[in-house]
C-alpha cells in the first residue's frame, strides 16, 4: 500500500464582522514570516492558490493565507441577514473593508496583499483607500477599468450556469500551460457559478480608477503588477498603462501564461511572483 502523503496546509473558520453583518470565513494557510493574502478570482475559491501555498521556495519566507469571500467556496452568505431575499451585488466599499477586517482579525502585521482579476482590481483599491495598512499590493491580471463582463446570460435559464462559467475562461488561459493545469482550473469555475455575475458588477461596473490612480500614495505602499501575454481580458498593455500612472509602481509582463497564472501555471507563474516579492523586499518603506 502507498504511504500517505500529507499536505503542510491547514484550513479554518474565522467569523468577522462588515457593516453589522456576520461572515464565517474559511482560510488555507501554510509557511512563516511576512504574509501574504491571498484573493481568488471571480466566481472561484482558494482551491486556485493551491500550488503557492504547498511551494516550499515561498512558504520558507512567507505565511500565505488564501481565504474564501463569502459566498464562494467553503465561505458562507451572511449569517444575520436573509441574504436570499436581494441581487447579489459585489461593491468595492464591502469588498475592501471585508479584506481590511480579515487581516485585522489575523493580527497580520503590514501584510502583502495579492489578487488576481477582480482581486488584482481590488489590490488597486486597496492601494487607493487603505495605503498604511499594508506594506504592498501585487495586482496580477489587473487594470484601472475593465467594463463589459456584467451581464444577464451568466444567470440564464437557458444556460448550464457551471459550464458556461468554466468554459468561459478555457481561452483565458495560455495554450502552453500544463493540461492537467489548464483542466484543474476549468474544474474550479464549474463549481462557482452562482456567485459569478455578483462578482463582476465589481469588475466591470464598480471598479473604476481612471483619473484616480495618481491619488495612490507610492511613497506608502509599494504597487507591482504582474499581467500574462495570453491575457487579452486586462492585456499587458492595460496592466502597463496603468502601472505607469501610479507612483512608484512597477509593471512585470509574465510570458507564456494566460488570465489565471497561479492556477493555469504555478511552476511559471511562481518565478514572476519571485520577481515581484524581490522588488518589494529592495524598497524601502517611507
Amino acid at each position: 500500500m502507498t504511504k500517505a502523503v500529507f499536505s503542510p496546509v491547514t484550513g479554518r473558520y474565522v467569523t468577522i464582522e462588515v457593516d453589522e453583518e456576520e461572515y464565517k470565513v474559511f482560510y488555507l494557510e501554510n509557511g512563516t514570516g511576512q504574509p501574504l493574502v491571498c484573493q481568488h478570482t471571480a466566481g472561484c475559491h482558494n482551491h486556485q492558490w493551491r500550488g503557492l501555498l504547498e511551494d516550499e521556495e515561498i512558504t520558507n519566507n512567507y505565511r500565505v493565507i488564501a481565504y474564501d469571500l463569502p459566498r464562494h467556496g467553503k465561505s458562507d452568505p451572511p449569517l444575520n441577514k436573509e441574504w436570499w431575499k436581494e441581487e447579489y451585488k459585489l461593491t468595492a466599499d464591502f469588498y475592501t473593508k471585508f479584506i481590511v477586517t480579515l487581516c485585522d482579525a489575523l493580527e497580520l502585521e503590514n501584510p502583502i496583499f495579492m489578487g488576481s482579476s477582480f482581486g488584482g482590481n481590488v489590490a488597486l483599491q486597496l492601494a487607493l483607500h487603505y495605503p498604511d495598512r499594508f506594506k504592498a499590493v501585487i495586482p496580477v491580471e489587473a487594470a484601472d477599468y475593465s467594463p463589459g463582463f456584467y451581464l444577464d446570460w451568466w444567470h440564464h435559464p437557458h444556460a448550464n450556469a457551471s459550464q458556461v462559467c468554466a468554459s468561459g475562461v478555457w481561452d483565458l488561459m495560455a495554450p502552453q500551460s500544463p493540461d492537467q493545469d489548464r483542466w484543474a482550473t476549468w474544474f474550479y469555475y464549474s463549481q462557482g457559478a452562482e456567485a459569478f455575475k455578483g462578482d463582476l458588477h465589481f469588475y466591470s461596473v464598480d471598479h473604476d480608477l481612471r483619473g484616480k490612480l495618481d491619488q495612490i500614495q507610492g511613497d506608502k505602499i509599494k504597487v507591482v503588477m504582474l499581467t500574462g501575454d495570453y491575457d487579452y481580458l486586462t492585456t499587458p498593455e492595460d496592466g502597463r498603462r496603468t502601472a505607469s500612472q501610479i507612483k512608484n509602481a512597477e509593471f512585470i509582463e509574465m510570458k507564456g501564461i494566460g488570465h489565471f497564472p497561479m492556477s493555469e501555471n504555478h511552476q511559471l507563474f511562481s518565478k514572476y511572483l519571485q520577481q515581484a516579492l524581490d522588488v518589494i523586499n529592495n524598497t524601502v518603506r517611507a
